[in-house]
Formats: C-alpha cells, structure tokens, sequence
C-alpha cells in the first residue's frame, strides 16, 4: 500500500483488535482478515443466533456494541421486524453485531432482563446494556440510535 492509499481503522468483530485497512484493497472485493486472529474482519453479514447458554459469549463479551433482537415465531410485529434487522445485520457488519434470541426456546436471558413484551430491541455495549426499543421500529429510527455507539 501506498502512501497516498485511502485507509481507516477497522475493529475486528472477533477479537476487537483494530486493523489498517486499505480501500484500495476493498474496491478489489478482498475480504480483509484480521492481522491478530486471522477471521474476517466484517464478521457475519447476517443476525447470528443467540441462546441462554452462549449469551454472555456471545453478547456480554463482544467487541462489538450488540443489537439483540428478542422474538417469537408466533409474533407477527416480529416478523415483520425480521427483515429490518437482516438489513441492518448486513449494512452495520463490522461496526454492529446483530444477534436474535428465541424467547419461547430461551427463557433465561428475557427473564434476566424483564423483557415483559415483544419485540425487544436491547443495544449492549461492553457487555452492559444501554439502550432499548420496544415494539417494531421504523429502521431509520434503530439506524440513528444505533448511529451514538459506533
């Protein structure tokens, strides 16, 4: 890379380990590994699922800000949901790790955090929570409270 090459930081959605990564590379459609653990840097374009067994894992300890999305397969504002939070899986993936939890096949962790309705939207940040949206959302309005965190 040259040092005229456009580059920024990119913290790896594994590891959390910041990475120089160059646009240059990017316009190629190389997909940007991390220099200290070795996975892509991007993480998952799509929400992964979360379950009470690995959601300290999996949320408490990313590195990443998380928007954990908690439904039911029987909740039709949760459908309706669904498609929004793929979008913002795949338009945030680097910068937000997208999870969804299964309330009726978790119980625990909706417990732990009195969620009383669904859709819940909890925002995590260091594994601590920091913001939440109750009900279905218009995108723009997750995207602008998601926008203070990253």
């Amino acid at each position: 890379m040259n040092s005229t090459a456009l580059s920024h930081l990119v913290r790896c959605s594994s590891c959390g380990a910041n990475n120089r990564v160059s646009d240059e590379r990017l316009r190629e459609n190389l997909i940007p590994v991390c220099g200290k653990c070795g996975a892509d840097i991007y993480g998952s374009a799509q929400p992964i699922t979360v379950t009470d067994a690995d959601f300290s894992s999996q949320v408490e300890a990313s590195p990443l800000p998380v928007l954990l999305d908690m439904w039911a397969p029987w909740c039709a504002p949760c459908r309706m949901l669904g498609p929004v939070i793929d979008q913002i899986a795949t338009e945030l993936a680097g910068r937000v790790r997208v999870a969804k939890l299964n309330i009726d096949e978790n119980q625990m962790v909706p417990n732990r955090f009195k969620v009383s309705s669904i859709p819940t939207l909890i925002v995590f940040r260091d594994g601590q929570e920091v913001d939440r949206m109750l009900g279905v959302q218009p995108k723009a309005e997750i995207l602008r409270r998601l926008a203070r965190l990253i």
